[in-house]
């Protein structure tokens, strides 16, 4: 007799209630009732042979068969040391569950995924498990300064693919990851169903079950143990097998089962991988860059922070919420750069920004033509009041006059001349700036310094920093730094100005850094703007990399602003602010559409303003400003745009012509964006639209409406046609509008 035999040999007999049903309506029920009437006849032949069972012994050690001669000339296998292979089969043993593909995950964990406050993070894993054990699994989560973990269950997709959600509720840093194990309840309920299913004999499988309800039991908690009682009873109870099949295939017992589980044997993935959790800016912001100095109501006259105060207003109405200052400090006066970089420097010239440091301070001081640190909190403070971030510029670098420069030699790279090294990119040369030396002897108290440098700023109201040329600098640096400042200050964003390689520039997002210039200045084409954009959105690049788009910038003024004109300005601020959540512009360059560079072939501007103060009237008639005003208008009001997500480009048959749209998950709202690529001449096409996918019928028309000048199309089907005139019209954002019924000869569209 077996095992599972002695054991049902305490079910005397069961009880009567499949005799009595009567006629059945269904085949399932027909097969439920026949293995009830099973269970019964086979409990009574377990009950009739328990006393048998009772005899029978296993034989002892003596008894046991002595090896044959044959036994005797196979030789024994070689003994291990105690513990060393039992030890690692036990391990390999209780190792059945394996996790891999745990998604998202950047290089095995070593650096953080980024997202921002209240996101939903989707999270995958592959979970297999040998033979056909039923699995359960769980995300586990937790804020960094968090002790307990917080657990949410993981649901079955297809192909062993798990998945689960978490909101990151709260800014910092977040961490997770999976656990699974083998669920016998689960797999014993799911043979007990096709059991039933097919009439079988159910007896010892109840008991089975039941045995794993009792052992559940025990880990239940006080609350549950009312409950656990009822289902025992009723699973045990022999008297009624209807009642106790039912309830053992329930949905309640399921769940009462899941609250407990058997983790004894769990699995948790190998890594404890990480999130970054921003505010909302670090997705989705404008930025306005402007030079405070060039303020100045009057001609020629060096502006400052309170100048800037009543530019206030302007920038708000453009709908800009971040405002970039560059290097605010006192700047060197030893090889000081004259105008356009000239380096030959007349006494009225005003130097570069980027060379910071004099004999009265350095990065914590304020240039004192600017005003006072006072000044500088009522800027901070007004622009709050217009919904506006500050942004300063973090530019580690020093001019020769640098207090450090005395202070702290040791923080530079000293040359055999006992000279400081300067910047140069060779050939070029800047003398008027010292690079730090961020592997020095002395890299500690480096270190520390520029962290009290954020600090001190963080506490004057900034949580934006644009940081300069920082691939120049130590990659474990800046992992210190940010990760340090974050700590505090978690709601502090990091651009970093790098445009360098691309690998480089990736580095540095997976390091930290919460936003990154990219080479959208330099991307023109169609195919160049889909293919980066396809990078962008589509690769891991997206878990960690977001993208900053910047038409223009005081060292970056392209080709194609400076031979288009003002539709090549409006070409290129429609394209950086709906492709990218984030976008900026230097003002007021831009929006005044000043396109002149310093000399045919070059990027710099004519009469920069990093060389010299500029005044400019920002009432021109030809300013964009109305028109930057309505794109970020449009930019606020459709959720669509503050992501990057679904971002999905269409055909049209005009390689001057670009179409794209981005919608929400559900496609209740779509915005489609086409924009003539051309600024000089009329551009026309035909589109082509995924109707099927917007859900959108064939046979009906449906409704354009560009929010850019309120006008409204009726379109029908898939391929639409579209022209663009670059001087009056070279884009349109359409929102799209479905039909929704005709009543008196209206049409009605939402």
């Amino acid at each position: 007799m077996t095992r599972g035999q002695a054991t049902t040999g305490s079910i005397s007999r069961v009880g009567r209630q499949a005799e009595t049903d009567g006629a059945l309506s269904s085949p399932k029920q027909q097969a439920a009732a026949d293995s009830i009437a099973k269970t019964k006849q086979r409990s009574t032949e377990i009950g009739r042979a328990t006393s048998a069972s009772k005899q029978v012994t296993p034989p002892s050690v003596a008894e046991a068969k002595r090896p044959t001669e044959t036994d005797r000339a196979i030789p024994a296998p070689k003994q291990e040391t105690a513990g060393s292979v039992s030890e690692k089969l036990l391990a390999k043993r209780r190792n059945r569950v394996q996790i891999t593909g745990v998604q998202p995950e950047i290089e095995g964990g070593r650096y953080p995924i980024k997202r921002i406050v209240d996101d939903v993070v989707g999270i995958t894993a592959d979970i297999v498990v040998d033979g056909h054990n039923a699995l359960a699994a769980v995300l586990r989560y937790k804020e960094e300064t968090q002790s307990e973990w917080s657990e949410t269950p993981m649901e079955h997709d297809i192909n062993d693919r798990w998945q689960a959600q978490l909101r990151v509720a709260q800014l910092g840093r977040w961490q997770y990851t999976v656990e699974a194990w083998i669920d016998d309840f689960a797999s014993w309920q799911r043979d007990l169903g096709k059991r039933v299913n097919a009439a079988q004999d159910v007896a010892v499988e109840l008991l089975i079950g039941l045995n794993l309800v009792k052992q559940a039991a025990k880990r239940a908690s006080t609350a549950d143990l009312d409950a656990f009682s009822r289902c025992i009873e009723i699973i045990g109870n022999k008297q009624n097998v209807a009642e106790a099949i039912r309830l053992s295939l329930s949905d309640e017992l399921a769940d009462l089962m899941r609250h407990h589980p058997d983790r004894e044997h769990a699995v948790r993935y190998k890594e404890i991988l990480q999130i970054i959790v921003d505010p909302k800016q670090a997705l989705f912001s404008a930025w306005y860059e402007v030079f405070p100095r060039s303020c100045s109501p009057h001609h020629g006259a060096h502006g400052n922070f309170n100048d800037l105060i009543g530019q206030l207003p302007y920038i708000a109405d453009m709908g800009f919420d971040v405002l970039y200052l560059p290097p605010i400090h006192p700047i060197g006066t030893t090889h000081r750069k004259g105008k356009n970089n000239n380096s030959i420097c007349e006494p009225s010239d005003v130097g570069s920004p980027w060379a910071i440091g004099t004999a009265e301070g350095g990065h914590t001081a304020i240039h004192p033509q600017l005003g006072t640190l006072a000044d500088f909190r009522k800027l901070v403070a007004q622009a709050k009041v217009f919904g506006i971030s500050v942004a300063l510029d973090l530019a580690f670098q020093c001019s020769p006059d640098h207090p450090y420069v005395k202070e702290h030699p040791e923080w530079f790279r000293m040359r055999p001349d006992s000279t400081i090294q300067y910047a140069e990119n060779p050939p070029k040369k800047y003398q008027d700036i010292y690079p730090l030396e961020f592997q020095s002897q002395a890299w500690e108290a480096l270190w520390e310094e520029l962290r009290r440098v954020v600090m001190y700023w963080i506490d004057q109201g900034v949580r934006i920093f644009r940081v300069d040329n920082p691939h120049t600098k130590d990659f474990s640096f800046w992992e210190w730094l940010i990760e340090s400042v974050k700590k505090e200050a978690p709601d502090t964003i990091f651009l970093a100005e790098a445009f360098t390689r691309p690998k480089l520039m990736s580095q540095l997002a997976k390091l930290g850094f919460t936003q990154s210039y990219t080479y959208f200045a330099w991307r023109n084409s169609k195919r160049e703007l889909e293919d980066y954009l396809t990078t962008l959105t589509t690769t891991d690049l997206k878990e960690y990399f977001r993208p900053n788009f910047w038409p223009n910038t005081p060292d970056i003024l392209n080709d194609y602003l400076q031979v288009g004109g003002p539709p090549a300005f409006k070409v290129r601020l429609v394209l950086a602010a709906t492709l990218s959540s984030s976008y900026g512009i230097y003002g007021p360059p831009f929006e005044l559409c000043d396109g002149l560079p310093v000399e045919i072939g070059s990027e710099e501007y004519m009469n920069s303003e990093k060389y010299e103060i500029r005044s400019w009237n920002l009432n021109e008639p030809h300013s964009l400003k109305h028109y930057i005003a309505q794109v970020n208008k449009i930019r606020r009001e459709n959720v669509v745009l503050q992501s990057n997500d679904n971002l999905e480009f269409y055909p049209v048959d005009n390689e001057n012509i670009i179409c794209y749209g981005k919608h929400s998950d559900d496609f209740l709202e779509i915005l489609i964006v086409t924009v003539n690529l051309d600024p000089n001449w009329v551009q026309s096409g035909w589109i082509k639209l995924p109707i099927d996918e917007f859900d959108l019928p064939s046979d009906r028309p449906f409704q354009v409406h560009d929010l850019l000048d309120n006008r409204r199309y009726l379109w029908n089907g898939s391929r639409n046609f579209v022209q663009l005139k670059p001087h009056t019209a070279p884009a349109h954002i359409f929102r799209l509008r479905r039909y929704q019924r005709s009543e008196r000869d209206f049409d009605y569209y939402f």
